[in-house]
């Protein structure tokens, strides 16, 4: 989700059972206006919550690198026994309300590593759900449609057409939510380039991305037993 998880952090601030990740927009340009890397747990809990804040305009590379920079190792090192994973579409790009700039290949990505993480270490013991999105015509529909496949077990491919019955539904119904000249997508994908750095290459001290990334593992992976610039 592009806004900081606040209150599922609030509810297990103190609960050292439950590790929270939020990967966000960083509070200093939206709302709720928290989840900065120092917010870790309380006194019985420290390291229990962390925090991605990502700096306004990151795409697609830096938004994956973030991810696999922080979760695999947290999940691994952790080793729950159950996920719970909520997949906000607001960080996508064509979303009318914050400034993440992720696409749908992206996300699609991530709910995948998720599911791959979940038969790893808990025994495909994962719960998904929904959260924020706004863009409810090319955004929101097909990001839980992919989730639902990955979660039954068969990802869409992102080439797979949209059935023509809901593009002709869509243009019928809901016109206002279209721009002049525009037309609906016609695939599951946006053809979009979602390279990304791997953190094995090194940090990169004068790029925002790399900053944000390195203030939370400062701040989290000692209390886990890992090294913030190796691990």
């Amino acid at each position: 989700d592009v806004h900081h998880g606040d209150g599922t952090q609030g509810v297990f601030w103190n609960d050292p059972r439950v590790l929270t990740v939020s990967l966000h927009e960083s509070g200093l340009s939206l709302f709720p206006g928290t989840g900065f890397p120092h917010e870790i747990g309380g006194p019985d809990a420290a390291g229990m919550a962390v925090n991605v804040a990502l700096p306004a305009r990151t795409g697609d590379g830096g938004w994956l690198r973030a991810f696999h920079a922080v979760v695999p190792a947290l999940v691994e090192a952790f080793r729950p026994e159950v996920i719970v994973s909520q997949h906000g579409c607001d960080s996508h790009a064509r979303d009318p309300l914050a400034d993440l700039r992720t696409s749908i290949d992206a996300q699609r990505e991530v709910a995948l590593t998720v599911s791959h993480l979940a038969g790893r270490f808990c025994s495909d013991r994962w719960i998904a759900t929904g959260g924020g999105g706004y863009d409810v015509i090319h955004v929101v529909p097909r990001v839980w449609t992919h989730l639902v496949g990955i979660a039954a077990g068969h990802p869409i491919q992102l080439g797979t057409p949209i059935p023509e019955s809901w593009r002709e539904y869509v243009r019928e119904r809901h016109p206002e939510r279209l721009l002049p000249g525009e037309d609906l997508p016609g695939s599951m994908g946006e053809e979009a380039d979602t390279w990304w750095r791997s953190w094995d290459v090194g940090f990169n001290p004068n790029d925002a991305v790399d900053r944000a990334i390195m203030a939370t593992r400062k701040e989290v992976f000692p209390l886990h037993g890992l090294d913030p610039w190796f691990d």
